[in-house]
């Protein structure tokens, strides 16, 4: 078993669910919608989870997309992964996005939305120098190693 990090948690309405592992060893923790909506085609909407967390320093929180519903729905979260600070008390919300060209995606409270992964981040000391090292991949990128 790994260590477990602890983080404080607020619910700002009540009923919400907390977020949990659905497996053991999973990486992420549904978050849950908690107001109803529609997306419409090509459509987005900021929604609301009814929670706040302190996530310690030296991690982060990163929103993802739930495979099952861009796959199946072609939703997906706008700005993924969305990144919560350390410093951020402020309620978790989720921008989604319609990406299906016909058909209307409803939102109702209890919803799995997203799922939220915290991780360590490391900080950088930028180390300026004339030029970087030489790699056998250089300077390809978008593609350089192929398709197969």
């Amino acid at each position: 078993m790994t260590d477990v990090l602890n983080v404080s948690l607020t619910t700002l309405v009540d009923g919400v669910e907390i977020p949990a592992y659905a497996y053991p060893g999973d990486a992420g923790m549904d978050l849950r919608a908690i107001e109803h909506l529609e997306l419409r085609p090509f459509e987005r909407a900021l929604v609301s989870t009814g929670l706040a967390i302190a996530i310690p320093e030296g991690y982060a929180g990163f929103v993802q997309p739930r495979s099952g519903l861009a796959i199946k729905q072609g939703v997906t979260v706008l700005n993924t992964p969305g990144l919560i600070d350390s410093h951020y008390r402020g309620e978790l919300k989720v921008a989604l996005i319609n990406l299906d060209s016909s058909n209307v995606f409803e939102v109702n409270p209890g919803d799995r939305i997203a799922q939220l992964v915290i991780q360590k981040v490391e900080r950088v000391a930028w180390n300026v120098v004339d030029s970087l090292d030489e790699t056998e991949r250089g300077e390809g990128g978008f593609g350089s190693s192929g398709v197969a």
